[in-house]
């Protein structure tokens, strides 16, 4: 006897979930070990603009490269700590709005927000930069007030921040709803143990 719920059964023991589960958990440990090791490039970003004065005032040269090479540092630590600021909701504004909702529509909307909010910017960003970036990278673009090197670099970080918001989007949205930091999730958390 044929019906719809044993076709569903059926189906449901051919799906490529646990496949697809899998990809989603190996990308977000991929992106976030890429931010493990970004979190490093504040180091260096530090000591270039602390070395600005000494450059300047005692060396007498040398401070505005270190300043246009703290700009692109700057440009990609960014781009990386955005996205683990979205990863982690440590979006002050997400939590003041979110706060007042009951937990069940906190779960929604940690699932389905970023793919309805952030999602679309995301795609626009990476679509309508694409070109901008790619000619600046291909000419090697320059400082425009300096001439130094590598002011392209800012520029593909603009486009790796799109990147990096559309993958984590699409991670949220494919992992399903994920207990939010503070939301009284001590029930949850212990049944899980």
């Amino acid at each position: 006897q044929w019906s719809w719920e044993a076709s569903r059964a059926i189906l449901g023991t051919m799906s490529d979930r646990p496949r697809l589960r899998r990809l989603v958990l190996a990308l977000a440990a991929g992106l976030d070990r890429t931010t493990r090791i970004g979190a490093w490039l504040v180091l260096p970003l530090a000591l270039l603009l602390f070395a600005q004065w000494p450059l300047r005032d005692l060396v007498g040269a040398w401070s505005r490269q270190a300043n246009d090479i703290a700009q692109w540092i700057f440009a990609i630590y960014v781009a990386l700590a955005l996205r683990e600021a979205t990863r982690r909701r440590a979006h002050m504004a997400a939590a003041f709005l979110i706060g007042r909702y009951p937990l069940r529509w906190q779960r929604r909307l940690a699932r389905f927000g970023e793919a309805l909010a952030v999602l679309p910017w995301a795609a626009f960003v990476l679509f309508a930069g694409a070109a901008p970036t790619w000619n600046s990278v291909a000419e090697l673009e320059a400082f425009p007030d300096t001439g130094n090197p590598l002011y392209f670099l800012i520029r593909v970080s603009t486009w790796l921040l799109a990147l990096l918001m559309l993958l984590q989007a699409l991670i949220t949205l494919a992992a399903g709803p994920q207990p939010l930091p503070d939301a009284g999730n001590d029930d949850e958390g212990a049944a899980a143990s």
